[in-house]
Order: structure tokens, then sequence, then C-alpha cells
């Protein structure tokens, strides 16, 4: 057993089913890899899709949030490799084999392999989407809070920053010296908390293989703004707490600045002028939304 593939999942059973699925027809001998669905309490027929697949281990758990499901996988991986997935993230045909020919290239325990994760092509992408997944669609800097891939463009390493527990892999042993801090229940920065801490404490290196492709099964609109921006308040106070030079709480000066661009009257007036229909309008009006959540989590969660 080469790679150990950890999926987890909740309240997700189609989208798991298509997930599935692609793996079955991976490129990689069987043989040389195995998938672990850890089941985070879900109360859809989850459990029934996974046993229908002899060769798919099914982990349940109760709802404890990704972090701990994932730790709970891999405390079950017998691979050397580790790579994580999640119920809406469909794989290429060479996408494991993709990932292994890279750790084959870089064997030693700190390097970490990050793949690219495209849009479904199923899916209508919309404004939001787009803006979620460009980190630098507002003045060549700002942008949303999926995926940045575009910062990575013709360059072969990534920071912590790049963690994205979509589409990495690690050796097993760094995972099980260092797991995911259950402090992070919620949904936020529980990835690119362990990608700091591996790069403080094991130097981890990051290297980026564009041709390990993965697409993201999820359609998303601004009304998914508000929990994600919230959660990821919550987030920042714990990361301040064990990381406070990486200033995730926003200080006087900053703090002023997103509260000035997440204000009502500010927000309003992006929300007219982005009938506009110009695609950077409707960024700038997703990024003062995004701020006013935001800054909602911090004030929340200080309480």
């Amino acid at each position: 057993m080469q790679i150990s593939i950890i999926i987890t999942t909740y309240n997700r059973s189609e989208k798991l089913k298509d997930c599935l699925k692609s793996y079955m027809k991976q490129s990689l001998p069987k043989n040389k890899l195995e998938i672990i669905v850890v089941d985070d309490g879900s109360k859809d027929d989850t459990k029934d899709i996974v046993k229908k697949y002899k060769n798919v281990r099914y982990v349940y758990q109760k709802n404890s949030g990704q972090g701990i499901a994932r730790n709970n996988g891999i405390d079950k991986a017998n691979g050397e490799i580790v790579l994580f997935g999640q119920d809406d993230i469909v794989p290429s045909k060479d996408f494991v084999e993709q990932h292994l020919k890279f750790h084959l290239r870089y064997p030693e325990k700190k390097f970490a392999v990050l793949g690219f994760t495209a849009w479904h092509p199923g899916l209508k992408v919309n404004q939001y989407m787009k803006w979620m997944t460009n980190g630098s669609s507002i003045f060549g800097m700002f942008g949303g809070h999926q995926f940045a891939y575009e910062k990575l463009k013709n360059k072969t390493d990534a920071n912590y920053n790049f963690f994205y527990t979509s589409n990495i892999s690690l050796k097993r042993v760094l995972l099980e010296k260092y797991p995911f801090d259950p402090s992070f229940s919620g949904y936020g920065w529980e990835d690119i908390e362990l990608g700091y801490r591996l790069y403080k404490k094991a130097g981890l290196i990051i290297k980026y293989n564009p041709n390990a492709i993965a697409y993201h099964d999820h359609e998303m609109n601004e009304n998914d703004l508000k929990k994600r921006m919230k959660s990821i308040g919550k987030a920042a106070w714990i990361f301040h707490k064990k990381y406070p030079e990486l200033n995730k709480i926003p200080g006087f000066m900053k703090g002023l600045i997103f509260n000035f661009i997440g204000s009502t009257p500010v927000v309003w007036f992006f929300k007219v002028i982005k009938m506009l229909n110009i695609p950077v309008l409707k960024n700038l009006y997703f990024y003062a939304l995004s701020k006013k959540y935001f800054m909602e989590g911090v004030k929340e969660y200080a309480l």
C-alpha cells in the first residue's frame, strides 16, 4: 500500500457517490491505494453508498468537524502517503498517480504535494464563484477565500496559505506527529493552521503539481458568505492566540479599514453599482460583504 485517500463527508451522499465513482476509475493500480471515507455524523444514506464499494473503508464519528474527521482518517490509514479529499471533489483519471509521482520525486518527509482544483465542468460558474477562486481579482491583490491558484502561475513551490485540504498529500508519519488542531471545530483555517505549524516545526515544503487535477462540484452564491466569514472570524481568534505574530485579528488601523469597507453604507453602495453588471464592481461588493461578516465574527467571538 503506498497511498491512502481520506475523504470527509457530511450529509452529501449524492456528491459522495460521484466522487467515489471517479476514484474507482483511477489510473493507479488499486493495490497501490486505499480509500477511507470518514462520515462526520451524516443522517442521510451515506453509509449505504459507501458499503456498495468493497474496497472503500467506512469510518463513522459524531458530528465534530472536518479537522477531527481527518485525524480519525489518519489514525486508520495504512499508506505511506495520505491524500486528502472531500465528498464534492471529483478527481481526474490520473489524479492519485500525479500525487504519487511527485512524492517519488521528493521522498523526504518534509515534502507535501498540492494539486490544482478547478470548478466542475457540469456547473454554471457565476461571478461570485469566480471571485471566490481568484485571490487577485481586486487591484491584483485581493479576492475570494476558496482558492488563489493564480498566484502560483509559473511557480513550483507554495507557502502554507496554500495548504488546501481538498487537494493535498503528505507523508503519514508527519501527520501522525502533527495532527489537525481539534480547537477548529467549525469551518475555516484548520488547514492553514496545520500548514503553518508544519512549516515552523517540520520545515514543510509544498511542491505544486498543476497536473494533479480535481474538480470542485459545489455551486455557490453570496448567501453562503455570512456563515463562512463569521466562522472564519471565530477561527481568527484561535489562530491569533497560537500565532500572534501573524496578526490574524486586525489591529487598530486595519480594523478601522475593515469596518469602513464592511459598513452598511459602503456595502449598499457597492450592491447598487454591481447592478451595472461589471465584474470588478461585483467583486468589490463581495469583498465588502466578506469584511462585514468577518468583522461581525471577530467581534462576536471576542465576547
